[in-house]
């Protein structure tokens, strides 16, 4: 879980980040490197979260079907916490910020 912005649990409540199913088109993403970058996806997702908080309407227990994240600029080398970490943000930028 990820305690409600950054508290440190502290009072607030706890949310858990999963995703289901992560497209990545056009990206140079292995097979064996998705398990990673989607690790990566959901360890940025829950710092984003947790240090800046959700919308309301999210917080009051609401779930995303999808999310188009739009598109990313990546280097060839991109690791996979690299590109985690980008669509992520992009990820979180999406979802909109909080009220």
């Amino acid at each position: 879980g990820v305690p409600r912005y950054g508290q440190g649990g502290q009072g607030g409540m706890k949310m858990h980040v999963h995703i289901e199913r992560l497209v990545l088109e056009g990206l140079p993403v292995s097979s064996h490197d998705g398990p990673r970058v989607r690790a990566a996806v959901t360890a940025e997702l829950a710092r984003l979260i947790g240090a800046h908080g959700i919308s309301d309407e999210l917080r009051r227990g609401g779930a995303v079907p999808a999310v188009r994240a739009g598109a990313l600029r990546t280097g060839a080398r991109a690791t996979s916490r690299q590109l985690g970490t980008q669509i992520a943000r992009a990820v979180y930028g999406a979802l909109g910020s909080p009220e």
